[in-house]
């Protein structure tokens, strides 16, 4: 979801439009990801998440 973010940062009009419907396909999946109905509501899991993305992508 970040990266379609950045890739809107930068203008490109032809691409803008598939880059906005992709971050709203990717919005809904997380809305109704089944994670967010159990205990991923939880702050502590929420950062828990960020945390083991980040690794997944080798970011700090």
């Amino acid at each position: 979801m970040l990266r379609t973010y950045d890739a809107l940062v930068v203008p490109h009009p032809a691409r803008s439009t598939a880059l906005r419907r992709r971050l709203q396909w990717l919005s809904v999946r997380l809305w109704w990801h089944p994670y967010w109905a159990g205990p991923g509501r939880m702050p502590a899991a929420r950062a828990e998440l960020r945390h083991q993305v980040r690794a997944l992508h080798g970011q700090r």
